[in-house]
């Protein structure tokens, strides 16, 4: 969708369609925004920590066709999960919820999926995600929630998950 809004931002401006088709391939997102973070044994991470609500992991779950272990949660803002069922039944194996309060999503997602854990610890919930995890999966922390329980902001959240990530995979 960003990709989606940058294409008619330039052809908006006078670019031409030769200029876009070249320059596509350097197009980075921002920050915090379905952003790749590390790959490990085949695995890749994206950090989708701005997708505060679940119309923004619904967008997300949609931009992929691998397997996906989804790290979700925090403060809840009142979500339907409901809207997810579908994605979720399709494309995610495993959930981690990541946040003080769990109970909601756990009454909604515990019994749907074969894998399912909560914690309010970043580090385990990425080694949960890992230990489910096999090459061509993809780790994807889109949240839906607010970050206020364990994080000073959504952007705290992501960089302590990419750093996180580079760590474990990285021993850095």
């Amino acid at each position: 969708m960003n990709m989606s809004a940058a294409i008619l931002a330039a052809t908006s401006a006078g670019v031409s369609w030769e200029s876009i088709i070249e320059n596509l391939p350097t197009f980075e997102n921002a920050p915090h925004r379905l952003e790749p973070c590390g790959t490990w044994q085949g695995v890749q991470f994206i950090n989708d920590s701005k997708a505060t609500n679940v119309d923004a992991v619904y967008y997300a779950l949609n931009s992929f066709t691998k397997p996906i272990i989804l790290i979700i949660g925090g403060v809840d803002k009142g979500n339907d999960y409901q809207v997810l069922d579908n994605l979720v039944n399709d494309r995610v194996k495993g959930m981690v919820c990541l946040g003080i309060d769990n109970s909601k999503l756990a009454a909604h997602f515990g019994e749907k999926l074969t894998h399912f854990a909560q914690t309010n610890q970043l580090e385990d919930a990425i080694k949960q995600a890992m230990a489910w995890a096999n090459s061509g999966d993809i780790i994807l922390l889109s949240p839906a929630c607010a970050s206020f329980d364990l994080f000073k902001n959504y952007e705290d959240r992501g960089d302590q998950f990419k750093s996180t990530v580079k760590r474990l995979i990285h021993g850095d």
